[in-house]
């Protein structure tokens, strides 16, 4: 079928080749400081999707390791204030406060559900009613770089669906990434001749699938 045969990964070589790292083997030292604040913006929005995803019920336990690496980063950024630029110190604020507003929902959140608060199975159903239908997910993008929100429901049904299969989700590196997706659509884009990239993420006879194809 012409522009559905071009990509197509399974989870293990997904983890083996290009996205995974284990909670204290990504080597920040060698970053730049626009590189650090990508990641830690990044882990920021993956934070984001992994409360969500606990508190609807998709997630057994809050996610402490990607927590233990934003406070990591925003300590040493802090820690490290006098490399930065005006720039840099402005975003890096910017991003700690976001953290900070982040943070204060999710422990009030906590709260609730300890105490049996919240309509938390109000909130699994509707979102187990968002998955498409057969466990697929399918998300078009033409520029990624433009598109996060479309990168965090693809890396949101990623995570989903290793969790579903019984396989470790808590190494995935979202800035890793965006830019697999990112470089995977520019390629595409170059080899078919099209605008648009569709991506899927979809368990498949026990495995998780990642697929891209020229989108119509």
């Amino acid at each position: 079928m012409p522009g559905s045969v071009n990509f197509s990964i399974d989870a293990a070589r997904f983890a083996g080749d290009i996205i995974l790292q284990a909670p204290g083997e990504i080597e920040d030292s060698a970053l730049t400081i626009d590189e650090e604040l990508n990641k830690l913006e990044d882990n920021i929005r993956r934070l984001k999707i992994e409360y969500e995803a606990y508190f609807s019920g998709g997630q057994p336990r809050p996610p402490h390791d990607t927590m233990f690496r934003v406070d990591t980063t925003i300590k040493k950024l802090n820690d490290g204030a006098a490399r930065l630029s005006f720039g840099h110190r402005f975003r890096f604020n910017q991003l700690v406060q976001k953290y900070a507003v982040y943070s204060d929902l999710w422990r009030r959140k906590l709260k609730d559900k300890e105490e049996g608060r919240g309509a938390f199975g109000v909130q699994r159903r509707a979102a187990e009613e968002e998955k498409p239908a057969e466990g697929w997910t399918r998300v078009v993008c033409s520029d990624p770089e433009k598109e996060k929100d479309k990168i965090d429901q693809l890396l949101k049904a990623m995570i989903d669906a290793k969790r579903q299969v019984g396989e470790r989700a808590d190494n995935i590196d979202p800035y890793q990434f965006s830019k697999f997706v990112a470089e995977k659509t520019r390629q595409l884009k170059e080899s078919l001749g099209c605008e648009k990239v569709q991506f899927s993420v979809s368990v498949e006879e026990g495995r998780v699938k990642f697929k891209a194809v020229k989108a119509d």
